[in-house]
């Protein structure tokens, strides 16, 4: 049976709906004021000793969390295996101890908190992030529009409780660890290219020293076709409609976003993105290439014609 196959299986014996009216309405809940007391209240059980594994939504946590378990663990991942052991910011003193000293990994979405001492944070390029975003949200029903409303409820903070893309990923660049050996800031793409250096960064960061081979076979056996077997195997809320685990491809974005969409969201984060190292003038470029290909060919020029 093919992996489709599978799915359309699966889905079959899936309620139609991907979310319970109940987890809709903390979803709604989530993006009020209620949260502010709600995450000082969490935020108490933090320890100085603890490593909080920071990222915007969609940004490649799933798949660090897995491998990043998987290397200091010594354990297989599964979904099941991670969320026991690597708890949300919602779950912190059910979070084991597996750092040395006693420390535990707890993963967060948070901008950054005085509360986070010491931390790994992951950003991702905001134009795929986006992307993604969109088509997590969608499957899940937590927004209904198109992609352009999508873009700009981003960047008024309307998408989630987690606020606005520029301020979240700014927090944590000028936090008061940002440039101290208590913060690794790594960029999604760097990982992607290079998983068993970043991976052994961060190893080298939490405080283990793993041998070579073992973060090889931690990325091995992380990689986006395994990972999709274990979504198979334990689906997600999302994957009634679609993928929890989608491509991670790098730079998507230059294939699905038309050259008004680039343009507006350049002129929200190119300060961001020029500093994280990442390209920008891509809106006008593209803009210039679509005038460029509706333009007439000129008779008698033989360019194009087949």
């Amino acid at each position: 049976m093919t992996e489709q196959a599978k799915v359309g299986v699966q889905n079959k014996s899936k309620p139609r709906k991907p979310e319970s009216a109940l987890g809709k309405l903390r979803f709604k809940l989530s993006k009020t004021r209620l949260r502010v007391p709600l995450m000082w209240l969490r935020h108490r059980s933090i320890r100085p000793q603890d490593l909080v594994f920071g990222t915007y939504p969609r940004s490649g946590t799933t798949w660090a969390s897995f491998t990043m378990f998987e290397i200091f663990t010594g354990e297989p991942a599964t979904f099941q295996s991670v969320h026991s052991t690597l708890k949300g910011v919602n779950k912190i003193d059910e979070a084991r101890p597996i750092l040395p000293g006693g420390g535990r990994v707890i993963g967060s979405h948070e901008s950054y908190r005085k509360e986070y001492t010491r931390g790994v944070y992951i950003v991702r390029d905001v134009r795929d992030v986006i992307l993604s975003e969109y088509a997590f949200m969608s499957a899940l029903d937590r927004f209904q529009g198109s992609l352009d409303d999508f873009i700009k409820a981003f960047f008024r903070g309307k998408v989630h409780g987690f606020g606005a893309w520029p301020r979240h990923v700014t927090s944590w660049l000028d936090s008061p660890i940002a440039g101290t050996p208590n913060l690794l800031v790594l960029g999604y793409e760097d990982l992607r290219r290079d998983p068993e250096g970043q991976f052994k960064r961060i190893s080298d960061f939490a405080g283990f020293q793993r041998e070579p081979e073992a973060i090889r076979r931690a990325v091995a056996n992380n990689s986006v076709d395994k990972m999709r077997e274990k979504e198979l195997a334990s689906p997600r809320k999302a994957s009634v409609r679609g993928r929890f685990i989608r491509s991670g491809k790098v730079q998507g974005w230059k294939e699905q976003l038309s050259p008004e969409q680039l343009q507006f969201i350049e002129s929200k984060t190119e300060h961001i993105l020029v500093r994280l190292g990442y390209p920008v003038g891509t809106a006008k470029v593209s803009a210039a290439s679509s005038q460029i290909a509706s333009e007439p060919i000129l008779a008698g020029d033989s360019a194009g014609r087949d």
